[in-house]
């Protein structure tokens, strides 16, 4: 399981370092893709085989499916970690997180979330989000 906060900052290669915490878990290869709420998901490869699974499952007769199936596997790239501890995080993906130079890598259960560290600050701001709002919804979903 994943969990946690660390930041991190883009070298000028855009290659960041994978807090050691994370590494075994992710394995030797794993999946970078974008995610929601402009961050990025990583999956480690047993996870993304899960998700896989689930997407694949989609009717390719719903719109909404077919766009979501789209939009995940096609920002998706594989990922492997250098000898230093570092991955690379491909341009487009980097510019679709509007990820610059500080970044944020969170655990969140089953996957990595990769943010910049401005997106992740809006994100948490109290204009943007009431967690007291969030956990009475979460309440009504019996958690």
């Amino acid at each position: 399981m994943f969990i946690g906060e660390y930041r991190h900052a883009l070298d000028n290669k855009n290659r960041l370092i994978m807090p050691a915490k994370f590494r075994d878990e992710l394995g030797s290869t794993f999946v970078i893709t974008k995610g929601l709420d402009n961050c990025l998901f990583i999956y480690s490869g047993d996870e993304w085989k899960n998700i896989e699974n689930k997407l694949k499952a989609l009717p390719m007769t719903n719109k909404d499916a077919r766009a979501f199936v789209r939009f995940f596997f096609a920002g998706a790239t594989e990922c492997e970690i250098d000898k230093q501890g570092r991955v690379l995080i491909p341009s487009n993906l980097k510019e679709f997180a509007k990820i610059d130079k500080d970044a944020v890598i969170i655990g969140v259960s089953t996957r990595l979330e990769l943010w910049s560290l401005e997106e992740w600050n809006k994100f948490n701001s109290d204009a943007n989000i009431s967690y007291e709002d969030v956990a009475e919804k979460m309440s009504q979903l019996g958690i």
